[in-house]
């Protein structure tokens, strides 16, 4: 790890770190720019990401990139109906002496991909909770911290409903991003193409470190914001709040609930990063607009006039925005 004298020199080293990080990724994933910048924001804000698409679109592939440009270590788990919390977190078993010894599941990684996070139940996905929320799980009453950085990655495939169980909001606020994954263009298909059926293997540097990532996530911490980009974002969610005094007509005609404070939060975090990658040192109210459809996507819930109507929760966002 580098040591930097003064945070506007780290702020340029984060900045190149993050232009080097997209032209590596770049070498696997096509496109999908918005989604990569997304995913490496919530990395340095110390989030976690809610990935959402139709099968096919490299969600995993997306994941396993990032985590090879990135040099910490990496575990996958794939969802399924019969997955137990201790498939998870890990469980206590008798060793040769006959004495209890812990075994830690693939939640001790620093990047963890829940593959599919809506087929198993409420009881395994609430295994979750913990360490996203605590970064550390119980285990037989006793608490065992995770390593950091710590990332939970999740995909979701929206289509399939049976068989599925839908992630209560209790954790879908717990990340900070729902990010939603579109059909590549024409363009972009070609390349994907070309790229994936042929022989060529494409090996990734290595361009950041567990140490690397927790000075940046600090750094992101200590951005300086202006006092009316703050009020701007605290004020943008109070306008998802029905009926409260700050509402806004179409959150009063089309919400059943708004978003709660973690949004505000998430907003001025995201905020600031998103400044940094693009070479400002400290973020304006475009910063926080560019971060609010994935920061809220998930967190306000639409009434039924709403789906009546075939509103939907970007148009909601879009016009409060």
């Amino acid at each position: 790890m580098k040591q930097f004298s003064s945070d506007k020199e780290a702020a340029d080293a984060l900045y190149r770190s993050y232009r080097e990080l997209t032209s590596e990724i770049s070498k696997v994933i096509v496109g999908q720019e918005e989604v990569v910048r997304l995913v490496l924001t919530a990395v340095f804000c110390q989030g976690h990401c809610l990935l959402v698409g139709v099968p096919g679109l490299a969600k995993t592939l997306l994941i396993q990139t990032i985590a090879s440009s990135l040099d910490m270590t990496f575990n996958r788990v794939q969802f399924t109906p019969d997955l137990m919390p201790t498939d998870i977190v890990g469980a206590e078993t008798l060793d040769k002496d006959r004495n209890f010894k812990f075994v830690t599941g693939p939640v001790f990684a620093n990047i963890v991909l829940a593959d599919e996070i809506n087929r198993t139940p409420p009881k395994t996905q609430a295994a979750l909770l913990e360490s996203m929320q605590e970064y550390s799980v119980t285990v037989a009453g006793k608490r065992y911290d995770l390593p950091r950085p710590f990332f939970v990655l999740a995909t979701q495939n929206p289509i399939e409903q049976e068989g599925t169980y839908p992630l209560p909001e209790a954790q879908l606020d717990r990340f900070m991003f729902n990010i939603t994954l579109g059909y590549p263009s024409y363009e972009s298909e070609l390349q994907i193409v070309k790229n994936t059926t042929g022989a060529l293997k494409t090996s990734l540097n290595k361009i950041l470190h567990a140490d690397d990532i927790l000075a940046f996530q600090q750094l992101v911490r200590r951005v300086p914001v202006v006092d009316n980009v703050v009020e701007y974002a605290v004020k943008l969610v109070h306008k998802t709040r029905p009926n409260t005094p700050h509402a806004s007509p179409q959150a009063n005609q089309y919400l059943e609930w708004g978003a709660g404070p973690r949004a505000s939060q998430h907003l001025i975090v995201g905020a600031k990063c998103n400044a940094l990658l693009n070479g400002k040192y400290s973020p304006d109210i475009e910063d926080v607009q560019t971060v609010a459809l994935p920061i809220l996507r998930h967190r306000i819930v639409r009434n039924f006039k709403a789906e009546a109507e075939g509103v939907t929760v970007e148009q909601l966002i879009q016009d409060l925005l």
